[in-house]
Formats: structure tokens, C-alpha cells, sequence
């Protein structure tokens, strides 16, 4: 695919570089890729399940904790995804510098602190730091990864690996779903939810350790990091014109996706709760339908091949528009809430794997730093959401946040001209 700026010429210089290093992934046991991949799902499991999410499953009881406005509960998240916008920057300097290994375990770490400081708890200021450190263990966890398994996995089996370890995210939110049921039947504080998800994260961070000892300091050789540094798209590579609905998208999907999660739980709990079910068991109905339906993510290569990538993110956002129209609209009814809570985890994982492989093909000269700047581009969007989100609710209630939510996945729409999305 030859970029029209001359894409081309500067991907062979980088090929011939990258020749240069032997490829040790065929030395490699069977083991070390089993293992990568176990390593791999276990941490996108606790950083982008509990840790990313576990504000807004336990929203309900922090507001109870510690006196929580909707508007306060808005910046708190919104600060938290602010964390995960810096710590995906850090994360791509530490990999380039010294390797995958440091910046997943940083992330471990992170999640292991922050979880810990959200349990213990005592005021708004230390759950604000724990919300921020936890949901920064996200952004130090997620692009190392491809760094890692290009120099332990060999290209025939990397697709898979890859593919078990995005597959960690769904896994972790159901899982934190089931977690947070089984304190509410059996009446434990949902302290003790945290406390295991920060053992869940030092557990994570002890399996990577072993995990990426192969990767450890295995920094980009200098050779490649100047071969890299020259092959960097400019701002005006960017900023072409089929590029705009890969950003927008990227802002409009972060922006929602984490309103959602931030805010969902609560307006069920706060108009009454599912029928049948205690009230603090709601948030686990509703994440385990977002875990469970989300791994349709898994099928969105088939569906991009049936439908083509323009139909397919029509759907998805159309998705995300039905899915907070109903939340907004009938938070109490079961079928509806279920059903809205499954959409938007579908939505989130075909949105996911669509940014990754629609910014590898619009720039294939230098995937790992296109996707960044994508993933950046959604994490800005999580971060305005949630406190636009909250000022919102708290002027004219949660339901009229949600519908002004839903109104940027319609929005979104006539930017998705096939034209323009094709041009991928």
C-alpha cells in the first residue's frame, strides 16, 4: 500500500534495518509464546476490566462512601482517563527505549498501588489518586505488547497471541461483573472487590516479570530508533483527508465509551435498581452482559470482509446511539438494560480492533506510532466525556446526559462516507 506522500520510500530503509537484526522469535520454545499470551490476557484482564472500569461498577457506593456529587463523580473519572492519556505517551517512549518489558510492569505496579489506595480510602483525595493510578496501569499495558510479541512470537503464530490478549479485556470486565455480585449476596463492603483486584494486579505483575524476561532492556537497536525517528509522519501526513474519520471516530468512541462506563451502573441504581435484584447487584448484570457480548469483538475481521469497513462502523456507532437512548430511556426494565449493556460492549470491542488494523493500513510505514497517536486521540475523548458528562447530569439530570451522549455516536455518523473510509 504506497502512501502518496512517499510512504514508500522511506518503509524500505526501515525494512532493510529491521533485516539486519536476526529474528530470535523461531528460537523461541512454544512456551514463551503459551506463556506471553497467558501473561498478556491476565494483565489487558485487570487493567482494562477492574481497573479501568471498577469506578464505575462501584459508583453506587462511592457515592454512599464519600458523599460523591455527579458532578465531582465526573471529574474523578475524567482524571482518571487523564492518567491513562499520559501514561500511553510514557509507555511509548520507556518501549523504545528500554524495551516492552519496563512499561508493562510500571503498569503492574500502577494497578497494584492504585487498586490498593482506592480500598483503603478514606477521603475523596485518596480515591481520586487510586481512580487515576489504576486507570493509568491502561495505558502502560496495551501497545508494549506488539512491541513483545514481534521478539518472542514468530509471525505465523503472533496474530493469535495478539488476539488472546486483547480478549483479556471482556474476560476482565465479566469477571469484575461476577466479583462485585458475590459481595452484594453475600453483604461484604466493596472493599473487599478492591482489595482483590489489587492482588489480582500484583499476581499480573509477577506472571509478566517471568514472562518478558526474554524482552528485558531489549530496547529498539539504535540503528532502527534513528531509522524510526526519520520515518515519523509529519503533522500534515496526519492530517489527511482519510484520516479525519479515523480521529473522529477515535475522540467520538472514547468519549462515549468512557461516559458509559463511568456513569451506567448509576443510572440504573439511582432510578431504582433491576427488579428482582438487589440493588447492589445491579452493576454485575449489567457488566457481565458488556463482557459477555463483547466478545463478538473477536468476529469484527469476518464482519469488515462481509460488510466492508464503511457499513461496519455504521453499525457499531448506530450501536452506541441505541444503546444510550435506552439507558436513558428505561434504565429499570431488565430486557432493555441487558440488552443496552451488551450493545455498547459490542460497540467497544469491534470499535477497538477496528482503530487498530484502519490506522495500520491508512499508515503502514509506522503502525505502532499511528495506533498511539490514535489511542491518544480516543483517550482525550475519555477524558472530556465524563466531566462534560457530569455537568450535565447535574443541571438537568443523569437521562439527559445520556441522550446528549448518544447524540455524539449520531453525529458521528455522516463522517462515515464510504468514500472517505475506504480510502483506507
Amino acid at each position: 500500500m504506497s502512501h502518496p506522500n512517499g510512504t514508500r520510500a522511506r518503509r524500505e530503509p526501515l525494512a532493510k534495518v529491521q533485516a539486519s537484526f536476526p529474528d530470535e522469535s523461531d528460537a523461541q520454545p512454544m512456551k514463551g509464546k503459551l506463556t506471553l499470551s497467558l501473561a498478556g490476557f491476565v494483565a489487558t484482564a485487570v487493567t482494562y476490566g477492574p481497573a479501568r472500569m471498577g469506578f464505575g461498577l462501584f459508583l453506587p457506593e462511592f457515592r454512599d462512601s464519600f458523599a460523591l456529587s455527579t458532578g465531582t463523580a465526573g471529574f474523578i473519572a475524567s482524571a482518571g482517563f487523564l492518567g491513562l492519556l499520559t501514561a500511553l505517551a510514557v509507555a511509548g517512549i520507556l518501549t523504545s527505549a528500554v524495551g516492552p518489558r519496563l512499561s508493562i510492569m510500571t503498569g503492574g505496579v500502577v494497578a497494584s498501588v492504585g487498586l490498593t489506595l482506592v480500598a483503603v480510602s478514606t477521603d475523596v483525595l485518596l480515591l481520586t489518586i487510586g481512580v487515576v493510578l489504576s486507570l493509568s496501569s491502561a495505558g502502560f499495558c496495551w501497545t508494549p505488547y506488539n512491541n513483545a510479541a514481534e521478539k518472542i512470537v514468530n509471525a505465523a503464530w503472533r496474530s493469535r497471541a495478539l488476539s488472546v490478549i486483547s480478549t483479556g479485556t471482556t474476560v476482565g470486565v465479566a469477571v469484575a461483573g461476577i466479583l462485585s455480585l458475590l459481595v452484594a449476596l453475600y453483604g461484604f463492603t466493596w472493599r473487599v472487590a478492591w482489595v482483590a483486584f489489587a492482588l489480582t494486579a500484583l499476581a499480573m505483575t509477577i506472571l509478566n516479570y517471568v514472562a518478558l524476561r526474554p524482552v528485558a532492556g531489549a530496547a529498539t537497536p539504535r540503528a532502527m530508533r534513528h531509522e524510526i525517528r526519520t520515518s515519523i509522519p509529519t503533522l500534515s501526513e496526519f492530517a489527511r483527508i482519510e484520516a479525519i474519520p479515523l480521529f473522529a471516530c477515535a475522540i467520538s468512541f472514547g468519549c462515549t465509551s468512557a461516559v458509559y462506563l463511568s456513569f451506567a451502573v448509576d443510572r440504573v441504581a439511582s432510578a431504582g435498581g433491576l427488579p428482582g435484584l438487589p440493588i447492589d447487584a445491579t452493576p454485575s448484570a449489567l457488566f457481565i452482559a458488556y463482557g459477555v457480548v463483547g466478545l463478538v469483538g473477536l468476529y469484527t475481521g469476518e464482519m469488515e470482509e462481509r460488510l466492508g469497513l464503511a457499513w461496519l462502523l455504521r453499525f457499531v456507532f448506530l450501536f452506541s446511539l441505541v444503546s444510550f437512548l435506552i439507558l436513558a430511556a428505561t434504565p429499570t426494565i431488565w430486557p432493555a438494560a441487558i440488552v443496552s449493556a451488551g450493545l455498547q460492549g459490542a460497540c467497544v470491542m469491534m470499535t477497538s480492533a477496528v482503530l487498530s488494523f484502519w490506522s495500520e493500513r491508512l499508515f503502514p510505514h509506522l503502525p505502532s506510532v499511528s495506533f498511539t497517536v490514535v489511542l491518544m486521540a480516543y483517550a482525550l475523548g475519555s477524558v472530556v466525556g465524563p466531566a462534560a458528562a457530569g455537568m450535565v447530569g447535574e443541571a438537568f439530570g443523569m437521562g439527559a446526559a445520556l441522550l446528549a451522549t448518544g447524540a455524539i455516536s449520531l453525529l458521528t455518523l455522516p463522517i462515515l462516507r464510504r468514500r472517505l473510509v475506504q480510502a483506507a
